[in-house]
């Protein structure tokens, strides 16, 4: 691994850290606080629409402004989140907060630096290394959401191990949170120019050189991943902890353990993903292990027992993430390298604003029926999955075309 790519990769653990923390306990957090159902779903919704707005930002002006200042700029704007839940001020103050910086209670990191930094790697490996380089950093990104899910039961020891009170620990928790954030912009720093791309002078507020297939295409990819992003802002980490909290009373540290299988269960997956892509193909690997997690998470809602629920989402953990490194690999192959950032930011971006839409529904399907978020999202996914093959499987990226099993 070259510097660039060790100094992206740490980083990347250490925002995963927080997200994947935040992602278990800012619904309970919330809860605790007096937040209705309704609430939670929008301050989640809220901080995913400041992560849309700030990806629509770096597809358009990262690369002339700079890759490296950006992901430095996202970083301390993530700050503020850690700051916003520390206080807990007001709703309408809390949602400004959680937009400005880009709350993530999504459990997993699709935040705007995570699309820029997808699309700078594949400048920095060989075709043939793509995939499997993208493979290694959704690795490195669901261990550190797997040990950030583990530190969700921080709240509840501080409080023995320091004499703190619950709330007192909520915020010491936050303020790392926040600090950290900082940390992660030092490290950016460091980066070389070889994640920049030539820049454009006097360029305006667009992208310098679109091609025609490459909107044709990203217009086609775009309408299907909103579908699947609308269906996952019902499925938030925020929600679906809270979700086993309120129905089978799970406490935030053993919430903070099944989510760490959870993401030691997505990790190894993404290994998986790029080997079974060598041998099948991009696309039927997205489609062939995402359905079936599908089906999972739809039996959840009526398992009769934490036990059995808890089983049922970590088999569908173990397959639903296999579709995130080939689906990045699969963006990054089929438009030309310089216009990467673009495809990789419209991509996120639309992933990031029907996250947030979804999110923000989700809390009111919850006040309607509790388990409603899960069975519509369940479904919505296999329609994805279904229109995707349909649409895609005879689009092959450069390294399988010629070869059944390139």
């Amino acid at each position: 691994m070259n510097r660039d790519l060790l100094l992206i990769n740490t980083a990347a653990f250490l925002r995963s850290v927080s997200v994947g923390l935040t992602g278990v306990v800012v619904g309970v957090y919330l809860f605790r606080h007096g937040f209705s159902s309704l609430s939670i779903g929008l301050v989640i919704g809220a901080g995913l629409a400041g992560a849309a707005v700030a990806t629509l930002v770096v597809s358009l002006r990262a690369d002339n402004v700079g890759r490296k200042s950006t992901l430095c700029f996202l970083a301390l704007l993530g700050s503020i989140a850690g700051i916003a839940l520390a206080i807990t001020p007001s709703l309408p103050l809390l949602l400004l907060l959680a937009f400005v910086g880009m709350l993530n209670g999504m459990g997993t990191d699709r935040s705007a630096a995570f699309a820029l930094e997808q699309a700078i790697i594949p400048g920095l490996v060989p075709d043939v290394r793509r995939t499997w380089t993208l493979a290694w950093y959704n690795v490195v990104l669901d261990s550190g959401g797997a040990i950030g899910a583990l530190a969700a039961g921080l709240p509840l020891r501080l409080p023995k191990w320091m004499g703190l009170s619950l709330p007192g620990a909520y915020r010491a928790v936050f303020i790392g949170y926040a600090v950290l954030s900082v940390f992660i912009a030092l490290l950016y720093l460091l980066l070389s120019d070889k994640v920049e791309i030539a820049r454009v002078p006097n360029a305006d507020f667009r992208p310098a050189r679109v091609s025609p297939e490459t909107k044709h295409v990203l217009g086609r990819l775009a309408r299907l991943f909103s579908l699947d992003a609308f269906a996952g802002g019902l499925l938030t980490d925020a929600l679906l902890s809270y979700w086993f909290f309120r129905r089978f009373g799970v406490s935030e540290e053993s919430l903070g353990i099944l989510f760490f299988i959870v993401r030691l269960l997505n990790a190894v997956s993404h290994l998986g993903a790029a080997w079974l892509a060598r041998h099948i193909g991009l696309v039927n690997t997205m489609v062939f292990t995402h359905l079936p997690s599908s089906l999972f998470l739809l039996a959840v809602p009526f398992a009769p027992s934490y036990q059995v629920a808890a089983l049922l989402l970590l088999c569908r953990e173990a397959l639903v993430e296999m579709d995130v490194p080939t689906r990045q690999s699969y963006v990054a192959a089929v438009v030309p390298a310089d216009e990467r950032t673009f495809a990789s930011g419209v991509t996120i971006l639309v992933r990031n604003v029907f996250w947030a839409v979804g999110s923000s529904l989700a809390g009111l399907f919850m006040s309607m029926a509790f388990s409603a978020p899960l069975v519509m999202g369940g479904g919505l996914k296999i329609v994805y999955d279904l229109i995707l093959y349909r649409s895609f499987r005879t689009v092959r990226p450069p390294e399988e075309q010629g070869s059944a099993n390139a």
